[in-house]
């Protein structure tokens, strides 16, 4: 089989060619001509003074006097315009060079207005959609004086008992690469010296989304060419799209922690891919190497610096040993001069050389920061990241005038709508799925009852309440609360239930065994579903769950995640049918965790499990369960139905420098107006090493008059057919393909192309 490829040896030389031709800023060279070996190093160290959410336990000291003795190349945990122009003139007034600060911060799902959680947001699959709350968060976030932030998150994830899952956009390297791009377009814009935009920062490079037993910040052993055809992607594409940084993650590759990996760093990120912005470690995560194994702070700082590490997190260990590193001969000064050449070029491309205090216009804040346009967007991100998991009885959308018992912890709770990583947000401007319902709703009559405690395990609760309050036990007995709902449900015409995760059951280092719903909460739900009562769970997570119990169950389930500032609002829209729900989901949710790690990419291996799902003996299956997810990838329901037809190639041929049209007609058959999103999948049937058994390559997002039709078409030429081969070189192999359009992944391939030699 012929093989048609950029050999590994090019690519490194056109990465080399890229970087060696880049030119050089006069500004930048003029001040390091000036700049001693200890500003040098100065420069690479990152601050944060506390007063924010840490991800670690450490906070620097003396903070001010190091930045005026230029030992600071930037901070974060700071904001306002005036806090952020009196950090600036330390440095600038006080400093022997007058080098501004870069601000940071982790504006991971909106500013102050904060929208869907990003594995929310990426349930839209809308990259316009994405691209403007990212654009909307630059704006709010550089209003306060912040001109660098710690997004986007692309690590792939497809197991959900890790909590960061959360923070990025599920388990697919195409669609993961298209959100990439869209994210840091919609932060950086065309110009970063606009005090309107951000420098962004792709994060954690690499595989952090892949932790054995998806316990945080746990090792990760995989193959190369799982990395290249799985993992990476995502990191390119933001690369491609011209992110300003990257940061590395905790874990350990082949081997060697990311943060000291000079193949990951430099072989890989600045040869191979050209990028030439800068590296910023995680929190700590150099001094962490010590734990790993890898010798003293010296050491490990050494090694870091030398893999391609620019910037150290708040560890200090380049501000404290490089100089002796350099002494020693571990480290030379050429290197920590281009380290420190990449930070004062990322100064001078947002515009700090020229202007330290372009972001400390004190006018801004008002004018620019949850504003109602802003949170208009908010509300409208949130709808559409919605995701209705089951339709039962035609209970959705519910009548404006019906009579509501609206039960369950998270219904009246202004502490979770925000989610995971929300450190800017404020929880009490958050509009409460109540107070949403009654304010899309005014005629409806809507009682309350809280039904039961997010959990009764005390044990539990404490560990999730180390950031805040988001559990709290009541004083009534759980056989109380529960009779309170019981009561109204039966005086009710309709019972929506709010019931999930509270905001900490996610995110950062919040991994969980046991991704079910919480057992008080699973009783509350069972004994209202006993009721008789039409039921809607409104279902609030930041991960996939296991409700295999809840969907055998006569309910109708709407996925809402933690949908942000605007929830009770976007809720209500959802609800009362004024929107479409139209999310489609981008994991893969299991039927139990035995199944994890799930996704659709599964290879069929030369033993598959029957399509069938029944067991076979000495074949790739389970003895108590069939190997297909609960909910598969691009899963998600509509008020009305969609019917896919006349599924062809324009083609049955596709040349090596040719293209062809794969489409189909896609039909409202429901009652309603929707939205659809409509997906491509491609298989190839015979390859050098093993295929997945499907492939995204391509979606759209159409809507649809009821009973209109439309019909929908995909180009693909052979580069959208490349995929990495054993000696990791990016190649398309001719053959035979087949493919399908349809809602979802689990769909039959309807058709056959061939790519031609």
């Amino acid at each position: 089989m012929k093989k048609i490829y950029l050999s590994i040896f090019c690519i490194a030389f056109l990465g080399i060619s890229f970087l060696s031709a880049q030119e050089k800023i006069p500004q930048v060279e003029e001040l390091l001509a000036k700049m001693t070996l200890e500003e040098k190093i100065g420069q690479l160290n990152l601050l944060t003074p506390g007063g924010g959410v840490a991800t670690g336990s450490v906070v620097s000291e003396g903070v001010e006097a190091k930045i005026k003795a230029g030992k600071v190349g930037g901070v974060f945990g700071v904001s306002s315009p005036a806090k952020v122009r009196q950090a600036q003139e330390l440095a600038v007034k006080n400093s022997r060079l007058g080098i501004p600060l870069l601000i940071g911060s982790d504006v991971i799902h909106g500013y102050k207005t904060t929208y869907p959680i990003p594995l929310g947001l990426s349930a839209s699959w809308d990259m316009d959609l994405i691209k403007e709350g990212a654009q909307m968060a630059a704006k709010e976030a550089t209003a306060d004086g912040i001109n660098w932030n710690f997004s986007p998150m692309v690590d792939i994830a497809r197991d959900p008992r890790w909590g960061r899952i959360a923070e990025g956009a599920g388990e697919d390297p195409y669609l993961g690469s298209q959100i990439a791009k869209a994210m840091v377009h919609g932060y950086q814009g065309e110009d970063l010296t606009q005090p309107h935009t951000m420098m962004a920062t792709v994060k954690h490079m690499a595989l952090y989304g892949a932790p054995e037993a998806g316990r945080d910040y746990n090792t990760v052993d995989m193959s190369r060419l799982k990395m290249f055809n799985e993992y990476l992607p995502p990191y390119k594409a933001a690369v491609d799209a011209g992110v300003g940084s990257v940061m590395t993650s905790f874990n350990d590759i082949d081997g060697i922690p990311a943060s000291g990996n000079k193949w990951l760093l430099t072989d890989l990120l600045r040869e191979r891919w050209g990028f030439e912005g800068f590296v910023v470690s995680d929190y700590t995560s150099v001094n962490e190497m010590i734990a790993h194994g890898l010798g003293d702070l010296q050491a490990v700082s050494a090694l870091a610096i030398n893999a391609g590490l620019d910037m150290d997190m708040v560890g200090e260990g380049f501000l404290t040993t490089l100089k002796k590193s350099v002494e020693d001969g571990l480290v030379s000064e050429d290197q920590i001069t281009k380290a420190a050449r990449r930070i004062l070029e990322a100064k001078h491309k947002i515009g700090l050389l020229d202007d330290p205090y372009l972001y400390s216009d004190e006018s801004r804040p008002e004018k620019d920061i949850l504003t109602e346009e802003n949170r208009s967007l908010a509300r409208k991100a949130a709808t559409r990241s919605f995701v209705l998991l089951k339709k039962h009885n035609n209970t959705l959308p519910l009548a404006k005038d019906a009579n509501i018992a609206m039960i369950g912890p998270l219904a009246n709770n202004k502490n979770n709508m925000l989610g995971t990583w929300a450190p800017t947000g404020n929880p009490q401007l958050s509009v409460p799925i109540l107070e949403g319902l009654k304010n899309v709703a005014p005629n409806a009559n809507i009682t309350y009852a809280k039904g039961a405690n997010i959990s009764d395990d005390s044990t539990f609760a404490k560990k999730v309440n180390v950031f805040g309050e988001k559990i709290q036990i009541a004083d009534e007995s759980p056989e109380t609360l529960l009779k309170e709902a019981l009561d109204l449900a039966n005086a009710s015409d309709v019972v929506v239930a709010v019931v999930g995760e509270a905001t900490e059951m996610s995110g950062e280092a919040a991994s969980r065994t046991d991704i079910t719903i919480p057992d008080n909460q699973k009783k509350l739900i069972s004994e209202l579903a006993k009721t008789g009562k039409p039921l809607v769970l409104v279902l609030m997570s930041g991960r996939p769950l296991d409700i295999s119990e809840e969907m055998a169950l006569p309910v109708s389930i709407l996925q809402i995640w933690h949908p942000g500032v605007e929830a009770g609002n976007a809720v209500g829209d959802v609800l009362f049918g004024d929107y479409n729900p139209s999310g489609k989901l981008t994991n893969s949710w299991p039927r139990s965790v035995g199944q994890i790690p799930i996704h659709y990419r599964m290879k069929t291996t030369g033993r598959p499990g029957p399509e069938s799902g029944e067991f076979q003996k000495f074949k790739s299956n389970y003895l108590d369960s069939p190997n297909t997810p609960l909910l598969p990838f691009g899963y998600g329901l509509s008020y009305t139905t969609f019917e896919y037809s006349d599924v062809k190639a324009s083609s049955k041929e596709l040349s090596a420098d040719g293209s062809i049209e794969l489409s189909a007609t896609v039909t409202n058959t429901g009652n309603y107006d929707g939205e659809e999103i409509v997906q491509l999948y491609i298989r190839d049937v015979v390859r050098s090493v093993t295929p997945p058994g499907k492939e995204l390559k391509g979606f759209q997002k159409i809507a649809l008059k009821k009973g209109e039709s439309k019909t929908v078409t995909f180009t693909i030429s052979p580069e959208d057919l490349k995929f990495y081969n054993y000696d990791i070189e990016y190649v398309y192999e001719p053959g035979e393909f087949e493919f399908f359009i349809a809602g979802s992944s689990d769909s039959e391939f309807a058709g056959t192309f061939t790519l031609k030699k």
